[in-house]
């Protein structure tokens, strides 16, 4: 049985977009028969370290060094390993390539230094073009885990005004900087019924989610994290989230966005997103202003809008991303060293 060793991370201020997309991996490695084992730091997020004891998958605490994750990687009799991190130094994926084993380097536009047999970077219009080694790019390889692919509708879906629309709000597993509390603000100054679910990733947040008062025909309701949050997207009229790994599930779901961004990493990708009529733009969380209500408002009240907008999403993402990057890992770990 070929084993797959998986590197990346979770944590309050770093969020879980790594940690999701390399779940969504897993699943796919272990539906073919594959063994996987995370090395994580998983920050003490519950919701992280639910989404491995949920699904069974071996999780074990980082290697401190490039010794002790080559050390690793020969103890657990790993065939491969991928990497998918923002700080972990470069030196680490040259030891385990001196190994013989191959390295799977999941990216968003830098490399950071890392060095892999095989690149993805599943951002929009992205490009890898490197010597020697395979370079997979776009939304054509965009990870995404069952729960949202087997959601996906078979056409995309059409809006209508006979019905208040269904608002879903999250930003990932942590909202390490308080971005649902400025959305809510926002929604209600729009003045448009609608009904809102919105996720407080804490008690804090879910505190100050509860002391926004909306206006007339609005409602919000206020849950925590949950695993049940595919289907609640599932069955909404609009998204309204940050601007990174998610933003592909929605795509792929063919449902209509609006989309903040919120870190300088993310910029690119919302930039790209916008141009191309995939979602619609708010801003830069901290600077919203009149622009976002309109949009929200425009979003909120015109389904022909939202109906377009889900056209073009639902193009973009066919949800197979993760059974090809998973067919180019396996090839490579079959490989002789």
């Amino acid at each position: 049985m070929t084993v797959v060793g998986i590197r990346c991370d979770a944590g309050a201020k770093t969020g879980v977009g790594h940690l999701v997309r390399c779940v969504a991996l897993a699943e796919e490695l272990v539906a073919r028969g594959a063994g996987v084992v995370f090395l994580s730091d998983l920050g003490g997020v519950e919701w992280a370290e639910s989404q491995l004891t949920r699904r069974g998958l071996q999780w074990h605490p980082p290697p401190f060094d490039e010794v002790g994750l080559v050390a690793a990687v020969e103890r657990l009799e790993l065939d491969a390993l991928v990497i998918d991190s923002y700080t972990l130094p470069p030196s680490h994926s040259v030891a385990v390539r001196k190994t013989g084993r191959p390295v799977l380097a999941i990216v968003d536009g830098d490399f950071r230094g890392q060095t892999a047999d095989i690149y993805v970077d599943q951002n929009l219009d992205s490009v890898v073009d490197v010597e020697d080694a395979l370079g997979l790019a776009g939304l054509d390889y965009a990870l995404l885990r069952s729960s949202v692919r087997s959601l996906r509708p078979p056409a995309p879906p059409v809006h209508t005004s006979s019905r208040t629309p269904k608002v879903v709000a999250f930003f990932g597993g942590t909202d390490a900087y308080r971005a649902a509390p400025a959305i809510a603000v926002l929604l209600a100054q729009t003045g448009a019924p609608f009904d809102a679910t919105i996720i407080g990733a804490d008690e804090s947040l879910r505190d100050e989610l509860h002391a926004v008062v909306p206006t007339e025909g609005q409602r919000f309701e206020i849950i925590p994290p949950t695993d049940d949050l595919p289907k609640l997207l599932a069955g909404a009229d609009l998204a309204v989230s940050a601007s990174g790994t998610s933003t592909w599930e929605l795509l792929c779901l063919g449902l209509p966005a609006a989309l903040v961004w919120v870190v300088d990493n993310q910029i690119l990708g919302y930039d790209r997103t916008i141009a191309r009529g995939y979602g619609a733009g708010l801003g830069r969380l901290g600077h919203l202003g009149a622009d976002a209500v309109d949009t929200l408002h425009g979003l909120l009240t015109d389904a022909a809008a939202r109906t377009e907008l889900a056209r073009r999403a639902w193009s973009a993402v066919d949800g197979r991303g993760v059974e090809r990057v998973a067919d180019a890992l396996l090839v490579k770990a079959a490989s002789p060293r």
